[in-house]
């Protein structure tokens, strides 16, 4: 039997999609609620993070025991989780099993938000926040997309503030859910071996009474900033780099070429980072990723290293950057098409991966593509691509934000700080 794909959507909205693979041995399932921080008003950021742990706090219908009891009685593998403009809340069971599965997901989107847990939960986010902002790496990372999507959504950490979590109240966060959480803002995603028309009449019975309708998202596109920062923590021993520069958004058809640029680029082995920075023993790490959000996306690129190499490695990968679109080889394409091919297709192999790219697609494009499809898209990539892509996204035109015990890197506004969470 062969891969088939089949969508449909309920009377109220909510999208049911699914890739059937007779041969697979589990099946995936996952809501995709687009939501996230981008969403938030500024006064409650942090409150999709907040509100993807919430739902595992209770519902109307079982307590928080009883969902990773239920999860567990199951043999289900669980989670969720929040980005900038995302909310998933996904499982991985035996085909047998998707009956209970979807009904224990289904359960969990519509939290009743008890009070109790709310306040618990809370000290457990604040927790987190001070956590992320002790570990340098996150810290820097949060700090240059702060500077670089100055003044927009995008800047803000999906985390939140310590300030704004903590003045967050239930009844805000109900209210958000209420406005977010309607079901033509929402798609079910499932993976695997699975019966098409029992998965349709599982998510009319479990998600057929969601509120209606569809949120219609105004939003607004920022225009990156440059500029550069050092931030001087002196109990940091190593220097955390970061180097932001524009890029295609994830609904962009150049993402394969971006995706393919930063391997070459910036990947953990065989890249021109690794040549110019890892190999010579100038840093430890090297690397460059794209981010694509809706309508723009941006290049990372992150060095860590000993400070006294910070300022030499920030024009080392200044000038990599600057000359990406130079002399790129046929050579260096086959390579980091075959090293992007591979990881597509070992993800795919698995259900719960397969499920993920299949709603990240659905949702941002309202687009089926088989994994034939990404793999030709990969193929279809020519150096003349890669070339245009830097002329249009110069990649050293980049925010350039350094944390660590350096206090003298030249052309850097120095913020000095002893404590990372401060």
């Amino acid at each position: 039997m062969r891969i088939s794909f089949h969508h449909t959507r309920l009377d109220n909205g909510l999208a049911v999609i699914g890739e059937v693979v007779p041969h697979a041995r589990s099946v995936a399932l996952g809501f995709f609620v687009h939501t996230g921080s981008r969403h938030e008003p500024e006064q409650w950021a942090g409150v999709s993070h907040f509100l993807e742990h919430m739902a595992f706090k209770g519902t109307e219908r079982r307590t928080a025991w009883d969902i990773n009891r239920d999860f567990d009685a199951i043999g289900a593998h669980y989670n969720a989780f929040t980005s900038e403009e995302m909310t998933v809340f996904h499982c991985a069971v035996l085909p047998e099993f998707m009956p209970q599965a979807l009904d224990i997901l289904a359960d969990i989107v519509r939290p009743s938000l008890p009070a109790g847990e709310f306040e618990l939960e809370k000290k457990v986010i604040l927790e987190e926040i001070h956590m992320y902002a002790d570990e340098p790496t996150w810290a820097a990372y949060e700090e240059a997309k702060q500077a670089f999507f100055a003044g927009h959504p995008l800047g803000r950490s999906v985390l939140g503030t310590v300030e704004s979590v903590s003045a967050l109240t239930r009844e805000q966060m109900a209210e958000y859910h209420r406005q977010r959480y309607l079901a033509g803002n929402i798609t079910l995603v499932a993976a695997g071996r699975l019966d098409w028309d029992r998965l349709v009449e599982l998510a009319e019975k479990h998600c057929g009474h969601w509120p209606s309708g569809y949120v219609n998202d105004r939003l607004t596109v920022p225009v990156p900033k440059r500029s550069r920062r050092t931030l001087v923590r002196p109990q940091v021993a190593q220097e955390h780099i970061f180097l932001l520069s524009p890029g295609p958004g994830v609904d962009s058809p150049q993402r394969y070429a971006a995706e393919l640029l930063a391997l070459i680029l910036g990947d953990d082995t065989g890249s021109r980072l690794y040549w110019a920075l890892i190999d010579p023993g100038r840093a430890d790490s090297a690397d460059v990723s794209v981010h694509g959000y809706q309508g723009v996306g941006a290049f990372f690129t992150y060095v860590s290293c000993d400070p006294e190499h910070a300022s030499a490695n920030i024009e080392i990968a200044l000038e990599v950057l600057a000359t990406a679109g130079a002399e790129i080889t046929e050579e260096e394409l086959t390579q980091a098409r075959n090293k992007m091919a591979a990881r597509m297709v070992r993800a795919a192999e698995l259900p719960m991966g397969r499920m993920r790219a299949l709603g990240f697609n659905w949702t941002y494009l309202q687009e089926y593509r088989t994994v034939d499809d990404e793999l030709r898209r990969l193929d279809q990539v020519t150096v003349a691509d890669l070339q245009q892509l830097t002329e249009q996204y110069p990649l050293d035109r980049a925010t350039v934000v350094a944390l660590g015990c350096a206090e003298d890197l030249e052309g850097q506004k120095a913020v000095v700080s002893a404590e990372l969470s401060s």
